[in-house]
């Protein structure tokens, strides 16, 4: 029997065969695993699958998709262009965040998921199908993601994960390589060019072969939309984004739609090997896995956004809000999203970026991206305060009193100590 499971039973977990034909929505990349999950389903089980694809802007690997889901099996190919959805209500929202995972990941694989199984649950329900499907493995963090998604949204649907099947034998990606070979279906990956990719507007990730052993170095060929550093311009080039309210809207002066925005910042930073991470991460299900990341237009306009908010943000606020871009880094990683915690959240956040408005000038050279000029007409930062000059704006004999204040706990306690012949707290 595959193993499914309806969210409503008692133990939220039960075995059952699916009655034949019974409609089954597949999450469908047209990657090597859905690729051989689509005739799978349709050859052990004898499902109706239909394919659901989202185009949140990964090129060319959608071309021709409808033909190739169709000639594997599927009754129907769905594809949704979701690309604004993606920019203005997920990733405008994680970059207002500052959420960022473990200091380097700008979880471009992470915050996507949620939105394809939204869709892929409406699609379910204007199709008639009773079940959903994923070809994320066993190991990984997207099962979590994308069935606490369906969860959430409709927990009548049962839940289709092939790679936690015992029938499932296709768990290594030489077999699935030789599995769809034999069927005729293509594929890009070969059992030399094998490494697991996810790619969107916001980034591209790179696991498995030689990248599963941390001693080994990325080659030069791994990456696909950024070039090797040692490939990039001797010259920095500049680039000036404008914010409103946190949320970019201008590039170079210009107001840009938010999907361009986008990916005019990937041109440019791929060009200068912005955004490059190599990263061992802790997966949410125990384990560590290593991965390579490209997110050249997001690393970007996260240091901007981060510039800005140095500018625009009280003390309090500012520090207070790091740390909930941990929370909401987390949240997003773990699959969370349709909580009411991250909404809670976003409340909180927007709050934040009322004063986020203004320009910020980026300058990316040979990988790196720094700020070169900050301007907002809601600047906290006063040249006479910060000013070594002293005026009349700041008397410096009012520190005298509140360090006395402030630094009153240290002295009590530098007292007792000394009174109790101890030399002190110092290491």
């Amino acid at each position: 029997m595959i193993p499914s499971y309806n969210s409503n039973s008692d133990c939220g977990f039960s075995e059952g065969i699916m009655s034949k034909k019974e409609k089954v929505v597949l999450a469908y990349s047209g990657g090597l695993d859905t690729s051989v999950i689509l005739p799978w389903l349709r050859e052990i089980y004898d499902y109706e699958v239909i394919a659901f694809a989202a185009d949140l802007g990964q090129g060319d690997e959608l071309t021709g998709i409808k033909r190739k889901a169709l000639a594997s099996g599927a009754v129907k190919c769905i594809v949704k262009d979701l690309r604004r959805e993606f920019v203005e209500e997920y990733l405008w929202r994680l970059l207002k965040a500052g959420a960022v995972y473990e200091k380097a990941y700008l979880l471009g694989t992470s915050i996507a998921r949620p939105l394809i199984a939204k869709h892929q649950v409406d699609v379910a329900h204007a199709e008639g199908a009773t079940a959903v499907a994923h070809g994320a493995t066993g190991k990984g963090n997207d099962q979590v993601r994308f069935e606490v998604t369906y969860m959430a949204l409709d927990p009548s649907l049962k839940i289709i994960s092939p790679w936690k099947d015992p029938k499932f034998t296709l768990t290594s990606r030489e077999a699935a390589v030789d599995y769809a070979r034999k069927r005729g279906i293509p594929i890009e990956q070969s059992k030399k060019k094998i490494y697991s990719r996810d790619r969107n507007l916001w980034h591209i990730s790179h696991e498995g072969a030689d990248l599963e052993d941390p001693a080994n170095e990325p080659k030069d060929d791994l990456f696909v939309i950024s070039r090797p550093v040692k490939q990039t311009p001797n010259k920095p080039e500049y680039v000036t984004i404008g914010f409103a309210e946190g949320v970019p809207v201008k590039l170079n002066g210009k107001t840009t739609d938010a999907v361009k925005l986008v990916q005019a910042l990937n041109e440019i930073g791929g060009r200068h090997a912005v955004g490059q991470v190599d990263l061992v991460e802790n997966r949410l299900v125990g384990m560590k896995s290593r991965g390579v990341y490209e997110t050249p237009g997001g690393a970007i306009l996260m240091a901007a956004h981060d510039c800005l908010e140095s500018l625009t943000l009280d003390r309090e606020t500012l520090h207070y809000k790091q740390q909930i871009a941990l929370r909401y880094a987390e949240l997003v990683y773990y699959g969370l999203w349709f909580t009411q915690l991250r909404q809670a959240l976003d409340a909180f956040v927007d709050v934040t970026q009322r004063n986020v408005s203004g320009e910020v000038r980026m300058k990316l050279f040979k990988g790196r991206c720094t700020p070169a000029g900050i301007t907002s007409p809601k600047s906290l930062y006063r040249v006479d305060l910060a000013s070594f000059k002293m005026g009349a704006e700041y008397n410096p004999t009012d520190a005298t009193g509140f360090i006395r204040l402030f630094g009153l706990p240290a002295k009590v306690a530098g007292v007792v100590a000394r009174a109790q012949g101890h030399k002190s707290t110092r290491a």
